[in-house]
């Protein structure tokens, strides 16, 4: 992506960002039908899951003693999270393409953060409408549960929030990583980003208990989804349990750490 250099090079991170985001929707709205068809798309294939959710609790009155409007809740925070993080971070899902073409080569030249400008070369801006969506249902759940609201518990899902797409960006950076060494790529981490997205939508207990062991310690996803919810929902007393989420930011560490490995090893696909 090209940017003027005499604008951009006494702006900091943040203005830099912005001004990425500035090119792609004007981009994006020179095809406003394109946007507009694939925005509906994305939000249909959201509500399709949904849908299955809600289809079968006509069916059941309950999964592992969890209520509809108690999944609702749990699926529309992993969805806004996911969600968010796929606008931000799509840059880093494309990275490997950009690795095996030899474009990093261009990046690596460039006076700037290279994942800054990474994360810049692309955002998925169409995924709003899914963020959309779980702000609805969210809404819904929240005002149809039994949950006794408090402050702290306000704040817990809003740390699940932040969590989530700190930890699901982080996902998407160890996928990036990855591409470093591996040129072809590795689809196996969808399982941890898409997977996670697809099966989040429910209390990773009802999984069963290996499961639940794999994502509290090699991939903290339960620690901004189960934990945390147990203790908005009221089946936990204590209180450390709304502060759980902020261990995705200590996952990001050895994400990034990995990135770095994977820069100075890097060699240029000859593209």
């Amino acid at each position: 992506m090209h940017t003027d250099n005499s604008n951009t090079k006494r702006t900091g991170a943040l203005g830099l960002y912005r001004h990425y985001l500035s090119i792609l929707l004007r981009s994006k709205m020179q095809y406003k039908k394109s946007f507009f068809m694939i925005s509906l798309g994305s939000f249909l294939a959201s509500f399709s899951v949904f849908l299955s959710v809600f289809f079968m609790f006509q069916r059941f009155s309950h999964v592992k003693g969890y209520t509809f409007q108690e999944v609702l809740l749990c699926y529309s925070i992993v969805l806004m999270s996911f969600s968010l993080a796929e606008i931000c971070a799509r840059g880093l899902e494309s990275f490997p393409g950009m690795v095996r073409r030899g474009e990093f080569d261009r990046v690596m030249l460039r006076p700037r953060s290279l994942l800054l400008q990474i994360l810049g070369t692309q955002l998925d801006i169409e995924r709003f409408t899914r963020v959309l969506q779980a702000i609805v249902i969210l809404i819904y759940a929240v005002t149809a549960s039994q949950v006794c609201w408090t402050p702290l518990r306000i704040a817990a899902v809003a740390f699940m929030l932040i969590g989530g797409c700190a930890l699901f960006s982080g996902i998407f950076l160890i996928q990036a990583a990855l591409s470093f060494f591996f040129l072809d790529g590795l689809e196996f981490t969808n399982i941890f980003t898409f997977g996670l997205n697809e099966h989040g939508k429910y209390p990773v207990d009802i999984y069963g208990k290996g499961v639940l062991w794999v994502l509290t310690y090699l991939i903290p996803f339960a620690l901004v989804q189960y934990y945390p919810l147990l203790y908005v929902l009221g089946r936990r007393q204590e209180t450390w349990h709304a502060f759980l989420p902020f261990a995705a930011g200590l996952f990001l560490i050895p994400c990034y750490l990995l990135w770095r490995c994977g820069v100075r090893h890097y060699k240029s696909s000859g593209s």
